[in-house]
This record gives structure tokens, sequence and C-alpha cells, in this order.
């Protein structure tokens, strides 16, 4: 292995040479129209000559190609010196190939400003090849804006490409020594290591092999396809990783699923108990905030009065978060129109001991423009009859249907316009606790009935159509739907959402309880003509299923109340599924699902235009109820087909 290696090695010096001489960095004149590109190629310490550096511009569709921008080689020292012109294209997004033979690519995102003097490693492809995920095939990387510039951005947020070292964001809390994510990503950077240092990557390359997909020509694109398919081959990658260990600190055991997990907290003091996500069409992430921060479990915390608005890695965009507009103690409704305005609905989250009548804040909903200023009154909007609501969306008309918990009744704003808001009185359709909302292609609303076990159809006016009593369906929660037009239920069968006479000890106290019957928690299936399928979906990764998100491919993503994970399913659309799944498998470990302990008690979950899932850190793992608030968004980066945000009905390839 080792002599072919170097025969291929040898090839490359040939094939340098052939291109002009091998440079060094700041060896070529400088042209005053051209820019430059210098950086060096390593692995760990070690410089790595001969290797073939090219810089490229990412393509900017699917199924494009990426145009080559210069091409060099690395010098006995590993340096490279590049000169290219600027690309035409605005916000055009750069990265570097290094090519070493026998399968060996290493590569750096630089995205869509100058990077200076850079360094390109294993960590950085890595880093690249997560980001990346969802727009490389063949080895390269193309797709529609704003998922590919954003990639590139969230891949700095694991790798320094100026020093090749792990990123502040993660090598820091709340990521750091707080969780396994860094472990993980060090040991990902030695399986390249392996490739990188004489052992040949042929192993790498099968083990990376997707299930019914080709088999990766080269070690750029083997880490975008584990990415895309964290359970193939876990241990076996893991031994082979273990055999060049040149990054610290590195895992101890394999992990569930090769996922990497990245926490984001915005400016360290403002996120406690963030209960849903929703994405503007930049990426940007709009949060609910349920408490006012504090970090001691045991202050008293009254309810939040501001939304919180992150950029795709993770800072606060200028302002934010944003106060005003009569916020107080908002839950589970989040939504962000197609006009860019987010809207958030009042339910009146308190810890234990706050002096505040939450009943003077929960019959409101309040509304931000893009630029974060409050659209609503400091007693946020009261029309509509709002009462304890929850589920918020924003359908392809432009109209905010809210789920009100507080009195078993939907409030649909037409277009937008708060005054015009009309409550739907829903006493007829036997539907108790209304919590959630999804909205169909068809434009019809479908909402869960935490308190009467069922969903009820609306047509787009509001009017009810129907109410669907699945079997076994016992307090559901979140619901999403698909582009054929099904309805996917969370069927968490113990937790009471605290409306109606119930309280937030009521729901800490059910945490503990087992389902009766023998049931077990899970989702459940809804057809387009209200036929459900005959018994929920029930596996290892569902521990009281809460959110339900639907990505491009129409797979199934679940938040988990408990046991600290994300559920992966295959959906109904079981051409896009591995090769032999069927609706409802579980694509994610189905003993496990893609664990993680930088997640704790999770509620919203959402698919950004990169293809990385968000979850909401809603409440600690023993919520103390003075102040149970989780303190970050949970972000898995690449692992699920992109979404075009903001969402409104059934998911869009972007």
């Amino acid at each position: 292995m080792r002599r072919r290696h170097q025969l291929l090695l040898v090839a490359t010096v040939l094939t340098c040479m052939a291109a002009g001489g091998i440079p060094n960095a700041g060896g070529s004149e400088r042209h005053p129209t051209l820019l430059t590109q210098d950086g060096v190629v390593r692995s760990g310490t070690t410089p790595l000559p001969s290797m073939q550096v090219a810089l490229l511009e990412a393509g900017t569709r699917s199924g494009g190609h990426p145009r080559v921008l210069a091409r060099g080689c690395t010098g006995v020292d590993g340096r490279f010196h590049l000169r290219y012109r600027r690309p035409t294209e605005p916000g055009a997004t750069l990265y570097l190939t290094a090519d070493g033979g026998a399968g060996l690519r290493l590569a750096a995102a630089l995205g869509v400003t100058a990077a200076g003097d850079i360094v390109v490693n294993e960590r950085t492809t890595v880093a690249a090849g997560y980001s990346f995920a969802q727009f490389m095939r063949g080895g390269e990387v193309a797709g529609e804006s704003p998922g590919v510039p954003n990639a590139a951005a969230i891949s700095h947020n694991m790798a320094d490409v100026r020093t090749g070292s792990v990123a502040p964001l993660l090598g820091a809390p709340p990521n750091g020594a707080q969780t396994s994510t860094l472990a993980a990503f060090n040991t990902l950077a030695d399986l390249l290591a392996v490739c990188a240092r004489g052992r040949g990557c042929d192993a790498l390359l099968r083990l990376a092999q997707p299930p019914g997909g080709p088999r990766p020509a080269d070690s750029f694109q083997a880490v975008a396809d584990i990415a895309r398919a964290p359970g193939n081959h876990v241990a076996a990658l893991f031994a082979l990783a273990r055999t060049e260990v040149v990054y610290r600190p590195v895992l101890r055991a394999a992990p569930d699923a090769w996922t990497l997990a990245l926490r984001y907290d915005g400016n360290g003091h403002e996120v406690n108990g963030p209960g849903n996500i929703a994405f503007d069409a930049a990426g940007n992430a709009w949060v609910s905030n349920n408490y006012r921060y504090a970090l001691n479990p045991l202050h008293t915390v009254c309810g939040g009065r501001s939304v919180l608005a992150l950029s795709p890695t993770g800072a606060d965009l200028p302002g934010a978060p944003y106060p005003g507009g009569g916020l107080y103690g908002p839950g589970f409704g989040i939504a962000v129109d197609r006009s860019g305005r987010a809207w958030v609905s009042n339910f009146g989250f308190q810890g234990k001991g706050c002096p505040v009548d939450p009943s003077q804040h929960d019959h409101s909903f309040s509304a931000f423009a893009a630029d974060g200023r409050a659209l609503s009154p400091a007693t946020g909007w009261r029309f509509g009859d709002i009462s304890q609501p929850q589920g918020t969306v924003a359908d392809r008309a432009g109209n905010i249907w809210i789920a009100n918990c507080g009195n078993r009744s939907v409030t649909r704003i037409p277009d937008g316009h708060p005054a015009a808001a009309r409550n739907l009185p829903l006493a007829g359709t036997g539907l108790v606790k209304p919590f959630d909302i999804a909205i169909d292609a068809q434009g019809r609303a479908w909402v869960t009935g935490n308190g009467s076990d069922n969903v009820v159809e609306l047509a787009p006016n509001g009017r009810p159509l129907r109410t669907v009593t699945p079997p076994g369906l016992h307090r559901p929660l979140g619901i999403a739907s698909d582009t054929e037009g099904n309805l996917w239920v969370a069927d968490n069968q113990v937790l009471p959402v605290p409306c109606e006479g119930n309280t937030t000890a009521d729901l800490a106290a059910a945490l503990h309880k087992s389902p009766g019957g023998g049931r077990r928690p899970g989702v459940v299936m809804i057809r387009p003509n209200g036929t459900p399928a005959p018994a929920p979906f029930t596996n290892g990764g569902l521990v009281l299923p809460w959110g339900v998100a639907i990505d491009g491919d129409d797979h199934v993503w679940v938040a988990n109340f408990g046991g600290q994970r994300l559920a992966e399913l295959c959906g109904a659309r079981v051409s896009s599924c591995p090769p032999g799944y069927r609706t409802g498998q579980p694509i994610s470990p189905p003993a496990t699902g893609y664990g993680s302990d930088g997640l704790v008690r999770n509620t919203g979950v959402q698919i950004d235009p990169s293809g990385n899932v968000w979850l909401a850190n809603n409440w600690k793992t023993v919520p103390i109820q003075t102040n149970p608030g989780g303190h970050q968004l949970v972000v898995f980066v690449g692992v699920a087909a992109p979404v075009r945000t903001p969402l409104a009905g059934p998911p869009q390839r972007p």
C-alpha cells in the first residue's frame, strides 16, 4: 500500500512539474489586476509537498458545476501561491482543494470574502465536508444561495482556516469540553490523517460509501458522505481513526452516529427556554424565548420579553435580541411570513414565584419587521380572541394561523392584517387544547388537540372539514406536512400542555410517567384524505416526541423532550430513503436516534437552507420550576436535505 502511495506521489510531482514547476509562496511575480491566495497544506503539523491545489467558485445552482479560478502546486514546505481574477458572480462562494493522489483530497471553505493566508488540513476538510454535505456530488460543490454561502460560513464555526486549528466557537463553551462534539470532530480529522500519511485511502472510501450510493472518489467527498449517512459503518470508521491519532481530544469509544452538533447561545446571556425556531429568507433564525435570562436555576425568572434573532452562524443579528411589541413568555408559537415579518404568540410562560400575573399577557400576539422593529403595540395585538397561544404558522397566501390552547379555538389573521383577525370556534370538532398547526399544499390547516387526542382539518378559509382520531394517539404535540400531503404528528403519549387548568408543574410531574396500555411514544402519519396509518411508528429514537419537521427529501425529523436525541424517519417518499427502507422506518440508529450530550429537553425542530437541523434546548434535563429553561440552540450540521425559507406550508427545495 505504501509503495502504491509513493508511486502516486511521484506521479503528482511530475504533474506539478508539467504544469510549470512547484512554486513556493511568494515566488511568483504579482500581477496588479489579479488577486492572490496564499496558504499551506498540512497533515497535522507536517507540510504536504507536491499537492495539486485548486481555487474554485462553487456552482450557483443544484446540479451545476464549480468554476476553477486558479491552479497550482505546493512546494517542499507545503506552501502555495495562486493568482486569479475576481469572480463576476456577486456573492460567489470560494473553496480550495488539495489533491495528493491515492484518493487524498483535502479542502477548506473560504466563503464570500478574502481569507488571507490560510491552512488546508484534515480539520478544515471535515469542517467543509460537513457544512457542504448537502451540496456535494462527485467531489464538486454547487447549490443555491443562501444555502451554499451560509454553509461556508458555518464551516468556520468548526475550523479556523487561518490557522488550521479548531475554531473558537467549537473550542469554547457552550461547546468545547462541555460536549463530545469537539472530540468527534477531531476523530473525524484523524480518519483523514490515516489517508494523508501513507496508509492510503481505500479503507476510508470503502467505509464512507453511502447505502445505495456510489463509492466516493476522494476523501473530501467521503467526509460529505459520512455527514449525510452518519449511522453508516460507525464502529469500523472509529476503529480506522484510532490507527492514526494526530488531533486531540478524541472520542474514547465509537459514537451512536457521526453527527456534529454545535450549540449556539447568541451573546451568552439571552437564551432561556427557547421554544421554537423560524427561518427568514436569508436563513437567519428567529426564536421564541420562554423566560428572561438567568443562569441560576433557583433564581425565579419571569417571562421573556424579547425575540431572539441569530445569523446562520449563531451570532446575534444587528440590534438583537429585539424587545417590545408586547412580548411576554412566548412558547412554541413563532413564524416568519413571506414578507419577512416575524410573528410571535405570547403564552405567558414564567418561572415559579414570578410576581407577574400571566393572564395579563397570554391573550396577545406580537410582530416584528425584518430589521427587528416591533410592529405591535406595547400590549401586543389582542384581536381574534387569543388565549394562551401556542403553534403559529404562516401560509403561502400570507395568512397567519394561531392555535389557542386556552379556549379550544384557532385564530386566523387574513393577509397578515391583525385588526382583521378572526376567531374560529372549534367546539363542534371535539378539539381540546389546540397546540400546533401545519399547512398542507392545498392551504388547509391541520391542528393537533393535546387534550382530545385528535387532529382537526380546516379549510383555507378556516371552516372545519373533519376530525381525525388515529388509533392510539394520545397527547399529540407537533405536526408537519410533507410534499405529498401527508401529515406527521408527534404522538407524545404522556405530556399535558400547561393550559386549560394544567400548569408547567403538571408537565414536569408527567415527565417520568409511562404511557398506558403498553403503548410507546411515536409518530403518527395521516394521509391527505384524513386516513391515519394503522399504527404509530415507534422506535428507540423517539422519547417524548415534541416538534416535527420535514426536510427537502420528505424525511421526517423529530425533536424529543427526553432522551437527548434527534430522530430521523423515512417519509412517505421512500425513493429518497436508503434502499429497502419503508415509510416510518428509522434512518437514525433505531435504538438511540442521533444522540448528543449537547441536547437537553427539546421542543422545536426546524431545517435551514443549508441542510442543518436546529433544535431548541427548551428545558433542562432536571427542570427546577423557578427557572427550568435551557440556554442553547443545537445545530446538527449538514444532515438534512435543505429547505427553502421562510416555510409556508410543505417544504420546498431551494
